[in-house]
């Protein structure tokens, strides 16, 4: 009844296989073997071999020769003698044989002595393919003695698709039909049936079934046949049903099968439900109407205890019934929610009464009060089994069953869980990780989480894994670092056995539940530095595509900081440096600004596992290095010799990453190289990922981890937003369009056709007045944004996306046309500026000087323009860009306009204590370094408030990317913040010269109005930090 474990400390009783005789050469697997032949050979036929040892003293001689036998080829010997004695007794002397081809002159002592021993060398493992003759006989004789010996090897020795069995089918069908006795033995009137149903289920061959599965259904249902009878008649059909699934339908036999659910006897009932939820799992639409009969039959046992004495087990009634009651009853989980559903006829669901509902309702909550520990461990098995199949019900019905039986039932497993017996607590937890699932469970099972945790020490690793997985079910937002972080720690003392499924689910509830996801890749981390060995290419690979596909924020930057410094010892596990040279070669640039974190450094760190390394981690750092000396002049000479050596590496993957990587920069111009070993774009978000596609090939579907899994969390579901919401904006920005029409077309370079009108370029058209306004605010806001739209009119759009990275950034810039004609001659114009250095890439005719030139864009269409700077000295306005166009009906446009490329952009925050922010603000006093000014809040703007000042805080640290100083502020209406401006320029040493940059702003609530005060050992960096922050508060 116990569901059994595959626990070699708890293993059951030994069974004898026939097919390896090579076990049995000692004397105590001999000895089972005897015993086993004497009493369990037969099993399911009514006669014994009482009398076996006095009636074939021979067959009890030989049987103890082969049981002395000192070694396998001895016992060979002896079989082999036995069988040549065997064949002679089996030819007659005169050789004529009878016409069924047995031998006349054998007596039927001997037949019956000679068959035992052909049925004990076969299942012995020898081969027997003589002596079926002399089988029939005994089959066809009318003494039961003779007939029991015959239908066991006729069981054991024949095949259906045999030719013999075609000449005894009508007897076997005698046999079955005519309950009477054969022969004056003392054998019951059913003995020859029973024979016959056993001989039936045993023999193979798909013909003989076909053939003969009729009868046996006859028989089953026959009024003349007895309990005995229908018994085993039910569990042949079982069988024979398993053998061919299409044997029987449910719409000729349930007819049939009710009527045996109202036969008293519990053995008929018993095996009617073995062979009623073997038919219903194959198609249980067609057995529903059927649920009242088992409802009704679970009822009397249960509520009225109406059970023969034979049938109690330890006073429980049949316990093996109600589990199979139970069992079938879970193939139906919405018949309780069709009995709550009036407009649900009787015709369309017969099994949908809503008595029959609250009386199995009635049932589940008895077996929920009634059950508890027993002394008796045979009792408390029986009960658990019960109890266990009703939990198992009440998940089947899902949200649609009462609430108080589900309380019930997590009140009795929280129970279970903590009592000593191993077997009890085994399918409490295993029980209560399937209960979890239902809606409305979580705060329940919570109060259980202590108790679970400590079974996640158990010394039953069956057990640890039961918690384990309960663990992971219970898992939420509220609990998932505290269980992430026990699981973590107990990995350390884990079994070798249950690690990698340790590490597995660690890494999905981590991914799954992280509202920050630096926590993800620190737990992570933890994984690979404890547990390294068992982290599975799967994983890491997962952390690098989450880290890739969010680049919100400082993820990156925190990821490749942090990976740098894991890898710093020399030594480290292989999978660290994996992840870690694929993230430094894609976002290193992001920290090289750092101390002890330029590109060469990183190299250096990198570059010291190089010997150790496997040739899959050599073949990943080759393609590292490769991006660090693109982005590092510094690194070329380190990396040039690595991919010389490594041009002749024996693994082919290396050699040819190396001699690519190497003749890269000699066959392509700069640009091109670039743009190669630019990062990489977002991976494809896949509905399942490779973590969740692994723990479901290691456990299968029907696994509550699984199913847990599967489901996506409210953090997935942010981040899913987020990073939707940032492709639209990407989108917008790269495709205008107006309320009119539809998005934009992809972008296409160059003329499309059609004349170029004649333009007067004297008569030119600006900037309509009434843009202006909404073109300056545009233009603030991209100070402190990544992307948005610059300009915008009836006939052209202008999107920018911009990123920077210390003293360098990349700017992006769209022209979009969203006019109902081409615009010709279309040219931009980027003002040069002596601080800063600009690389421009475009459409082609965009960037042309000549005033005839220009692309055309077509309607619906982009231009774009790339732009690459380099900041070498402070400065306090923006680059100027002239935009220019002829319409189609010759008028010429050009719009001045304003790239939002500031000194802000360049700033790296800088988190300071209270003591030293002062120290350095008053060390930076004045007239030169200090620029302040008063702005009065807007008109129609909130009053200033603390939520108001965490918009202005939130200003200083994400848009003018400065760092907050807690702690320097005296109220709560001041904010303070401290960065550094980067630039490229480098001192007479060869370092970069950096600007340290305050930064505070104070509210008067009273008087509606900011004080922006910004000191910097530069006057232009003060006066351009000032200027940003004014016009950011202006719009907040």
């Amino acid at each position: 009844m116990l569901q059994v474990r595959s626990n070699s400390s708890r293993t059951s009783a030994c069974i004898v296989h026939a097919a390896a005789p090579h076990r049995m050469r000692k004397t105590p697997s001999r000895l089972l073997v005897f015993k086993h032949f004497k009493s369990v050979l037969i099993w399911g036929y009514r006669g014994q071999l009482q009398n076996m040892s006095s009636q074939a003293r021979g067959l009890h001689n030989f049987i103890s020769e082969l049981r002395n036998a000192k070694s396998k080829e001895d016992e060979k010997q002896r079989v082999d003698k036995e069988l040549a004695n065997i064949r002679k007794q089996f030819m007659p002397k005169g050789g004529k044989l009878n016409d069924d081809g047995s031998n006349p002159a054998l007596n039927t002592y001997k037949r019956k002595k000679y068959v035992w021993k052909l049925v004990y060398i076969h299942i012995l493992g020898y081969e027997v393919d003589f002596g079926h003759p002399e089988v029939l006989v005994l089959v066809r004789s009318s003494k039961y003695g003779e007939k029991n010996v015959g239908y066991t090897a006729l069981s054991l020795l024949m095949r259906g698709d045999d030719p013999m069995m075609n000449s005894i089918r009508s007897d076997i069908v005698k046999d079955l039909t005519k309950p009477t006795a054969a022969g004056k033995s003392n054998a019951p009137p059913d003995a020859a049936q029973a024979l016959a149903i056993c001989a039936i289920a045993n023999i193979t061959g798909l013909e003989l079934i076909q053939s003969m599965h009729m009868e046996v259904v006859q028989t089953m249902v026959a009024k003349s046949s007895s309990a005995n009878v229908k018994k085993k008649a039910a569990l042949c059909l079982l069988r024979l049903a398993r053998t061919n699934p299409k044997l029987v339908t449910g719409k000729d036999f349930v007819t049939q099968i009710a009527q045996l659910l109202q036969d008293r006897h519990l053995g008929v009932l018993t095996s009617s439900m073995s062979l009623l939820y073997g038919l219903a799992s194959q198609a249980p639409n067609e057995y529903e109407s059927l649920i009242p009969y088992a409802v009704h039959i679970l009822g009397m046992l249960v509520l009225k205890k109406a059970c023969a004495r034979e049938y109690l087990y330890y006073r429980t009634p049949s316990p093996w019934l109600q589990i199979k009651l139970l069992k079938f009853l879970q193939l139906y989980p919405h018949a309780l929610a069709q009995a709550g559903d009036s407009s649900t006829s009787p015709e369309t669901s017969p099994a949908s009464g809503s008595a029959h509902i609250s009386q199995l309702t009635n049932i589940i909550s008895k077996i929920l009060t009634e059950t508890d520990v027993s002394d008796s461990i045979n009792k408390s098995n029986a009960d658990h089994a019960v109890l266990f199949e009703a939990v198992n019900l009440i998940i089947c019905w899902g949200s649609t069953s009462q609430q108080a039986l589900r309380d019930g039932a997590m009140k009795l497993l929280g129970k279970f869980i903590s009592v000593r017996e191993p077997n009890i607590r085994y399918l409490g937890l295993m029980t209560m990780a399937k209960l979890a699932q239902l809606e409305g469970s979580g705060e329940s099972i919570k109060k259980h989480q202590a108790t679970v945790l400590v079974s996640l020490k158990d010394a039953d690793i069956s057990v640890r894994r039961r918690a384990l997985d309960l663990l992971f079910v219970m898992c939420d937002t509220d609990n998932a670092e505290r269980i992430v972080d026990e699981l973590v720690a107990h990995l350390v003392i884990a079994d070798a056995a249950i690690r990698e499924e340790m590490v597995l689910k660690i890494a999905i509830l981590a991914e799954k539940y992280a509202t920050d996801l630096r926590w993800y890749v620190d737990t992570i981390l933890k994984l690979i530095s404890i547990s390294g060995d068992h982290v599975s290419d799967a994983i890491w690979h997962r952390v690098v595509q989450i880290v890739t596909n969010h680049p919100q924020g400082d993820l990156q930057a925190y990821t490749a900081a942090t990976l740098l410094v894991a890898a710093s010892p020399r030594r480290c596990h292989e999978t660290t440096v994996r992840v870690a040279a694929y993230i430094l070669g894609e976002f290193g640039f992001l920290i090289a600004e750092r101390p002890g974190m330029s590109g060469e450094e990183q190299f250096r760190i990198l570059h010291q596992h190089w010997t150790t390394a496997d040739p899959a981690t050599r073949a990943i750092l080759v393609s590292s290095y490769a991006k660090l000396a693109n982005l590092y002049e510094e690194c070329r000479p380190l990396v040039a010799p690595v991919f010389a050596k490594s041009m002749n590496n024996v693994d082919v993957e290396i050699q040819q990453r190396s001699a690519e990587y190497a003749a890269m920069r000699e066959a392509f111009s700069p640009e091109a190289v670039e743009d190669l070993l630019r990062e990489m774009p977002p991976f494809e978000e896949k509905k399942q990922s490779a973590l969740e596609q692994r723990l479901r090939e290691k456990e299968g579907d029907d696994s509550a981890a699984v199913v847990k899994a599967a489901r996506p969390s409210a953090a997935e579901r942010k981040r899913a937003a987020q990073s939707a919401a940032a492709r639209v904006a990407e989108e917008t920005q790269s495709r205008p369009q107006t309320a009119d029409e539809g998005p934009a077309s992809p972008m296409r370079n160059g003329a499309t056709g059609g004349s170029i009108p004649e333009f007067d370029r004297s008569q030119k058209v600006g900037i309509p007045k009434e843009v202006i306004p909404a073109m300056r605010k545009a233009f603030s806001n991209l100070c402190t944004s990544p992307s948005g739209v610059l300009f915008e009119n009836s006939l052209l759009q202008v999107g920018v996306k911009h990123e920077y990275v210390g003293a360098q950034g990349r700017i992006s810039v769209f022209f979009g046309n969203l006019s109902k004609a081409p615009l010709s001659h279309f040219r931009a114009d980027v003002e040069e500026r002596d601080h800063l250095k600009i690389q421009k890439q475009g459409t082609q005719g965009l960037l042309d000087s000549d005033e005839n030139g220009g692309c055309t864009v077509a309607v619906r269409t982009q231009a774009k323009m790339l732009l690459s700077v380099e900041v070498v000295a402070p400065f306090d306005d923006a680059p100027a860009m002239r935009v220019s166009f002829v319409t189609e009906e010759g008028e010429y446009h050009e719009y001045p306009l304003r790239l939002p490329i500031v000194a802000t952009c360049f700033m790296e925050p800088v988190t300071l204590e209270a003591g030293a922010f002062m120290q350095r603000w008053r060390s930076l006093e004045g007239q030169e370094r200090e620029c302040q000014e008063v702005v009065k809040a807007p008109p129609n703007g909130p009053e200033i408030d603390e939520e108001y000042m965490d918009r202005i805080a939130s200003i200083i640290t994400n848009g003018l990317k400065f760092g907050r100083c807690i702690g320097c502020d005296p109220t709560p209406w001041t904010v303070s913040g401290a960065a550094t401006f980067r630039t490229a320029a480098k001192d007479m040493n060869g370092n970069n010269i950096n600007v340290g940059c305050l930064v505070r702003v104070e509210a008067n609530p009273q008087a509606g109005a900011f004080r922006v005060t910004t000191r910097t050992l530069h006057p232009l960096c003060s006066k351009a930090v000032k200027n940003v922050a004014l016009v950011s508060i202006k719009l907040a």
